[in-house]
């Protein structure tokens, strides 16, 4: 795990500023009064407080801060407004107003049609809701109405369009923090990591892209020590040479599909920033898993990896679909280790299932 941020100023994800927002907008609707600042529980457990501009009497915002990494979604303004729904105890409905995009594609991990607010962020908003009412939605239910200020024009700036999420950007965040993963000192502190894991004697290092592939594969790989598991971010150049240049025997690798396909492509750095996905090969990877021309088609022209491996529906036909990416990735990552570096390569999805793994190597 990538130790020594205090360099580096972390910042808070659109889903937890939204979250601060939503809890001080319940707050002025039942008590009278918007909060100068509210304490927000995050998805990864721990309480911040936000300082909250009052909008209304049941509406405010809180402008995020992207930290030491700002995206294009440094400085916006997350709002949120609180209306009573009488005689419907406990309901709490969650929508998405102004500046937040709407889903009008399959692939992104939500349903048609519904406001682009992805399901941690979503089930920790109405958590930070529920906290705030207490007692008072035992005889009325809430509705919760987000809104970004200038989202629909943040979004242009965004993979939002391609992807089919339309009108504005997503509300997102995991944790809850935002980690300044694309600047040199990160890159810095990954090579820093990977030197301190080489001290363990241990021979087997896990590299990851995030969070979920680390705890996805930490599961693979219990015995693993803890300082042995680094997440390298998009940095998977510089993770592969800075483990080349280490005493490591055996490399394991935990990503997802779409990540697996730009590195497939041979990119160094896999940000959606530095090179988009080569679709035409995603495609025949479908046409090698056993899908029809239907599937081939939507694949080819479609929003997403993940979209294309969905598209497979059963797990054989999913799994093959790994298999072909595996096969086209391991010479990329081969090329930048010692021919006598065991390899392993683990491809999960979003819900942590192996979907294939491949090894080469001693």
């Amino acid at each position: 795990m990538i130790r020594k941020r205090e360099r580096l100023r972390t910042g808070y994800t659109t889903g937890a500023c939204s979250a601060a927002a939503a809890r001080a907008a319940t707050l002025g609707l039942i008590t009278g009064e918007i909060p100068s600042h509210v304490a927000t529980l995050l998805p990864n457990g721990t309480e911040v407080t936000f300082p909250v501009e009052r909008e209304g009497a049941a509406r405010a915002s809180v402008i995020k801060d992207a930290g030491d990494d700002p995206d294009v979604t440094h400085g916006a303004r997350l709002t949120a407004s609180a209306r009573a729904l009488p005689d419907l105890p406990g309901q709490i409905r969650l929508l998405g107003g102004e500046g937040v995009g709407r889903v009008t594609r399959l692939g992104v991990g939500l349903p048609v049609g519904e406001a682009a607010i992805n399901p941690v962020p979503c089930a920790n908003i109405i958590a930070n809701v529920q906290a705030a009412a207490g007692d008072w939605l035992q005889g009325d239910g809430l509705e919760i109405t987000l809104s970004v200020p200038g989202g629909a024009e943040m979004a242009k700036r965004t993979l939002n369009p391609r992807l089919g999420i339309v009108g504005g950007i997503s509300i997102l965040g995991t944790s809850g923090i935002v980690y300044p993963y694309s600047t040199a000192a990160f890159k810095a502190a990954l090579r820093q990591s990977i030197a301190a894991a080489a001290m363990l004697k241990e021979p087997r290092i896990l590299l990851t892209t995030g969070r979920r592939t680390e705890r996805f594969a930490m599961a693979v790989y219990p015995d693993l020590p803890e300082q042995a598991v680094i997440q390298m971010g998009d940095f998977i150049g510089a993770g592969l040479t800075a483990v080349a240049q280490g005493p490591f025997r055996h490399l394991i690798l935990g990503v997802m599909p779409g990540k697996l396909a730009k590195i497939a492509q041979g990119l160094a750095n896999t940000h959606a920033g530095k090179g988009s996905v080569a679709m035409d090969a995603v495609a025949e990877a479908v046409r090698a898993a056993g899908g029809d021309e239907s599937m081939i088609r939507q694949a080819r022209s479609g929003p997403t990896v993940r979209h294309a491996a969905e598209l497979l529906q059963d797990a054989q036909r999913q799994e093959a679909f790994g298999r072909e990416l595996l096969a086209k990735a391991m010479p990329q990552v081969r090329a930048r280790l010692p021919d006598a570096m065991r390899v392993t390569i683990l491809l999960f999805d979003f819900e942590g299932r192996l979907l294939a793994s491949q090894e080469s190597g001693p």
